[in-house]
C-alpha cells in the first residue's frame, strides 16, 4: 500500500471519525474501558458479547506444536481454555511449546511464561506430553483439541477427535480437499460437536468495523476489492524452509569451535546460540518415514528426505496447500466478509467464477509448490440476480522475492475507498483520493451516512473508537477465536456456534483449492454451488466426501 506518512494520517483520521460516528456494538467500549480493558487483547468478550471469563475453563489438549500452534500457545486465556497436554513429534516444537521462541517471544511466548512456571520440569508436571496423539485424544478429561499440524493431517485428526467426544478448533484451511472438508463438517454434525477454523479475521474487531462501514453504505457501491501478501523471500532465505537437522548441526560444529577464544559479551551471546541449537538438532531422531512422511525426487536431480518433507511441509503439495492456503485463504476470507456485508440477508457470498496463474518463478526445483500466484474471482454484488452484469471483482497477489506493499486488502466503492493494512491498520477516503478527509453525516432522504470532505481533516477522531484502537496493541483475532469456542462449548445452545463454524470454512476452502486446480490447469475455473454444501457429494477433485479421509 505504501501510503506516505500524510496519507497515513488522513485515512486513520477519517476510520475513527467514521467508526464513531454512531454507535452500534461499539457502546461495549462504555462498560469495556470503564472495566480497566486497555488493550486489543482482552476486548474481544466486551466487543462480542461472550462474557469475560468462564469460571470452569475448558481442558485442552493441542495436537501440534510448531510454527502456528506456538502462537496459538501465546494467544490463548488460561481462564477460558486451560491446556493440560500437548503432542508433537519434534522435540524441538516441545521445546518451544514451554520455553516459547527466542526470535518471536511477544508472539509464542510459551507455556512457562504463560502459566508462570519457573522450570519445564514444573511444567511438564502439569502439562502432559505425546509423541502419539491418539494417547492425548484417549484422555477422557481433554474436552477440545486445538489442531495446528500440517494441512494433510487436519482432516483425519480432527475427525478421530470428534469421534473421541472432543471438540475441536483446527489451523486453516479446514481441510486439504474439499471432499476432506465436508466430511469433517458431517462428523460434527453426527457427534454434535463443535468445529471451528481459524481464520481469524472473523475475529478482529477493525475488521468488524471496517465490514460496519460497508453495511451502512458508506462506500457507495462496492465493486473492487484488491487484496496481496507480498513476502520478499529469496533462495537461500526463505521462512518456509527452515534449517534442516543436519545443517543446523553443522552451525553447531562451527559455534563450538568458537567457544574457546570467545569471552565476555560474546562468549554469553556464543553459549545462548549453543544451547539453542542443542534443542533444534534433537528433531534429527525423529523417524519422519515412520509417521508417513515420504522421499521424493524433483527435477535436476533434488532429493527430499522424509525429515525435510515434516520440516518444511508447506513447500510441497502432498502436505500443504501453497501460497493459497497459507496466506490467500486468510485474505479471501476477507474479501468474502467485506463482499457479503453489501448484502442484507447476513449470508457468506460464494464466488461464481476464478481465473488465476502461478508458477515457480523464482526459486530452484527445491519444493513444488508455486512462489508466486495471481487470481483474479467474481462474486455477485447484491443485484445480480436482476442484473447478472452486477459483479464485485477481487484480485488477489502472493509473491516472493519483493515485499513491496506488505500485505492487506483495498475495498473500493463509488463513494470511498477502506485499506487494511497487516491486520493492524484501517484507513478511509472519500472516492479515488487518499488526500481527501472524511466527515460522516445522515443524508436527508435515505437516513443512510454519506461522505463529504471538508476543509481542515474532518475534525477530532471520536473518542471511544479512537480510545480502544489507541489503548494497546490490535488483536488479530486469535485470543478471541480461542475464547469464544471455549464459550460455546460452556453455553451450547443452537446459536451459539464459532464464527468460522463449518459451512463458513468449507467456502474459504473451497475458493483456495479451486484456485489451485486454476493454477495448475491453466484455465478459469466456474465454482459449482454444490461445491459450497456440506451435504452435497459433489467435490471439484471428483472423490465423495467419505473417500476422502481414511481414519
Amino acid at each position: 500500500m505504501n501510503l506516505t506518512p500524510e496519507e497515513r494520517k488522513i485515512g486513520q483520521e477519517n476510520f475513527h471519525a467514521a467508526i464513531g460516528s454512531e454507535f452500534t456494538r461499539r457502546d461495549f467500549l462504555t462498560q469495556g474501558l470503564a472495566a480497566g480493558v486497555v488493550s486489543g487483547v482482552g476486548l474481544g468478550s466486551f466487543y462480542y458479547g461472550y462474557g469475560r471469563s468462564l469460571g470452569d475453563p475448558v481442558r485442552v489438549g493441542v495436537i501440534g506444536t510448531g510454527d502456528e500452534g506456538s502462537v496459538l500457545i501465546g494467544a490463548h486465556t488460561p481462564e477460558y481454555a486451560q491446556i493440560v497436554a500437548i503432542a508433537d513429534i519434534r522435540p524441538y516444537n516441545v521445546w518451544r511449546a514451554f520455553n516459547g521462541d527466542p526470535a518471536v517471544p511477544a508472539v509464542r511466548p510459551g507455556l512457562m511464561k504463560k502459566y508462570k512456571w519457573s522450570t519445564e520440569d514444573e511444567a511438564k508436571k502439569q502439562i502432559a506430553v505425546y509423541t502419539d496423539y491418539k494417547e492425548l485424544l484417549a484422555r477422557p478429561e481433554i474436552e477440545g483439541v486445538i489442531i495446528a499440524l500440517p494441512l494433510h493431517l487436519h482432516a483425519q485428526v480432527a475427525i478421530e477427535a470428534l469421534q473421541a467426544g472432543k471438540h475441536v478448533l483446527t489451523e486453516k484451511l479446514m481441510g486439504h480437499s474439499v471432499g476432506q472438508c465436508k466430511q469433517m463438517g458431517r462428523v460434527a454434525a453426527e457427534t454434535g460437536k463443535l468445529l471451528a477454523t481459524g481464520h481469524q479475521r472473523h475475529y478482529s474487531i477493525l475488521y468488524d468495523n471496517a465490514k460496519d462501514l460497508i453495511q451502512r453504505g458508506l462506500l457507495g457501491q462496492i465493486h473492487h476489492v484488491r487484496a496481496q501478501w507480498h513476502r520478499g523471500n529469496l533462495p537461500g532465505k526463505d521462512s518456509w524452509a527452515p534449517a534442516l537437522p543436519d545443517e543446523l548441526k553443522k552451525e553447531l560444529d562451527k559455534l563450538l569451535a568458537k567457544l574457546s577464544t570467545a569471552k565476555g559479551k560474546e562468549l554469553d551471546a556464543l553459549m545462548a546460540q549453543k544451547a539453542l541449537l542443542e534443542v533444534q538438532v534433537l528433531d534429527a531422531s525423529v523417524n519422519a518415514e515412520s509417521y508417513g512422511y515420504q522421499t521424493k525426487s524433483l527435477e535436476g536431480g533434488y532429493v527430499c528426505s522424509p525429515i525435510e518433507e515434516l520440516i518444511r511441509w508447506r513447500l510441497w503439495n502432498r502436505t500443504g496447500g501453497g501460497l493459497m492456503a497459507e496466506l490467500g485463504s486468510h485474505q479471501l476470507d476477507a474479501a468474502s466478509i467485506f463482499v457479503s456485508a453489501t448484502r442484507k440477508d447476513g449470508q457468506k457470498v460464494k464466488p461464481l467464477r476464478v481465473a488465476a496463474m502461478g508458477g515457480r518463478h523464482i526459486f530452484p526445483a527445491d519444493r513444488d509448490c508455486d512462489d508466486h500466484v495471481y487470481c483474479m474471482y467474481e462474486f455477485p454484488a447484491p443485484e445480480h440476480e436482476s442484473d447478472p452484469n452486477k459483479k464485485i471483482v477481487v484480485t488477489y497477489s502472493s509473491i516472493n522475492g519483493n515485499g513491496f506493499g506488505g500485505y492487506g486488502e483495498v475495498v473500493m466503492g463509488t463513494d470511498g475507498t477502506l485499506i487494511l493494512e497487516r491486520e493492524q491498520e484501517v484507513m478511509l477516503y472519500k472516492g479515488s483520493s487518499t488526500l481527501t478527509n472524511v466527515t460522516v453525516k445522515k443524508a436527508a432522504s435515505s437516513g443512510g451516512p454519506t461522505l463529504n470532505t471538508t476543509d481542515s481533516g474532518g475534525g477530532p477522531a471520536a473518542a471511544l473508537g479512537k480510545k480502544a484502537i489507541d489503548a494497546g496493541p490490535i488483536s488479530r483475532g486469535y485470543t478471541e477465536e480461542i475464547e469464544h469456542w471455549a464459550w460455546c462449548i460452556r453455553n451450547p445452545a443452537p446459536e451459539n456456534l464459532p464464527k468460522c463454524h463449518p459451512p463458513v470454512a468449507l467456502a474459504d476452502a473451497v475458493i483456495a483449492l479451486v484456485s489451485n486446480v486454476a493454477i495448475a490447469e491453466k484455465k478459469p475455473i466456474d465454482f459449482d454451488p454444490r461445491w459450497f454444501n456440506i451435504d452435497d457429494d459433489a467435490t471439484p477433485e471428483g472423490v465423495s466426501p467419505a473417500d476422502s479421509v481414511k481414519v
